[in-house]
């Protein structure tokens, strides 16, 4: 039976008015900046007697060969496509032992881009054996009106972190010690022995501050993925900062129980429902059991094709 004009209209307006629910997500956490509220940070707990995460070595190998591209679909419940997530860790060739880890966050392919768009890129550049960033860049395009350069210099040797906003220092904040940023911590975590029900810990700078984070792998689960089924190892960090995206909620994510340790699903909890990312598109020449293309290395493929012809 066909939907009614009017039951039609009713859907649609029904699911703009989620759309607007959700929307306010992409931007609570730059809403408090520019607001001026205060900053609300958790306390994580069972900390006690838990050991720092290091990096494996073997898994580094992998992790960080040099040229690693993912590509990942966000829905919200119920499959809902709400934009584009991509990642690429590439060699720096001037930084010995540099990579630059490349984020870009989008609402392209979904009724979000015409409603709330969102076209972010987040740069990050890490260093050394433990892969610590020495400076992160985020170009945040939300909405039709919120433009903004943000920047943060670590300076791991002094233990200080200063943040800079469109060119403007906003503050100089001390650290304990060596610490990650948002997105090296999410990389580097992969990388680090999983043992379930052992957890260790990330420290991590969000908020202002330098925040141990309690990375826990909760058991070994089969998944379906574009790969087929896998085994992975579920994991949940204790995310207890607001961060980028107002992360304050349950996060649980999938990586291959391999030596790839490919991330192939994040789940994050929210106020209605749940976000989903899950891995679309993935190359690695270090990892040669799982190989399938990325949108850019598509396009790249099909524009050599049509050079070819024309020649």
């Amino acid at each position: 039976m066909k939907m009614s004009n009017f039951y039609l209209r009713r859907y649609l307006a029904a699911l703009l008015f989620l759309f607007f629910l959700l929307s306010p997500l992409f931007l609570a956490a730059v809403q408090a900046e520019e607001e001026g509220a205060a900053t609300v940070t958790r306390t994580a707990t069972d900390l006690e007697g838990i050991a720092v995460g290091t990096i494996d070595a073997a898994l580094a190998e992998v992790g960080y060969s040099g040229d690693e591209r993912l590509r990942y679909d966000v829905s919200w419940t119920g499959g809902v496509k709400l934009g584009e997530l991509q990642i690429n860790i590439s060699s720096l060739p001037d930084v010995a032992d540099g990579y630059a880890i490349e984020m870009q966050v989008s609402t392209k392919g979904s009724m979000m881009e015409a409603i709330y768009p969102v076209h972010d890129r987040h740069l990050t550049l890490v260093k050394g054996t433990e892969k610590l960033p020495f400076n992160a860049k985020i170009w945040q395009k939300e909405g039709y009106r919120y433009r903004a350069f943000k920047e943060s210099i670590f300076d791991q040797d002094g233990l200080q972190v200063t943040m800079k906003k469109d060119g403007k220092t906003r503050g100089v904040f001390p650290l304990e010690n060596t610490t990650n940023d948002e997105l090296s911590a999410f990389l580097n975590s992969r990388l680090m022995p999983f043992t379930v029900e052992e957890p260790f810990i990330v420290f991590t700078f969000a908020d202002k501050k330098r925040i141990p984070v309690k990375v826990t792998p909760v058991k070994k689960e089969r998944l379906n993925t574009i790969f087929g089924e896998i085994e992975t190892f579920v994991v949940q960090p204790q995310l207890t900062f607001k961060g980028l995206y107002d992360k304050q909620g349950d996060t649980v994510i999938w990586y291959s129980a391999d030596e790839c340790r490919l991330p192939v699903q994040v789940r994050s909890k929210i106020v209605i429902g749940s976000l989903t990312a899950r891995l679309s598109g993935y190359s690695n020449q270090a990892c040669q059991r799982y190989s399938l293309p990325t949108a850019r290395q598509q396009k790249d493929t099909l524009t050599q094709d049509k050079e070819k012809e024309r020649g």
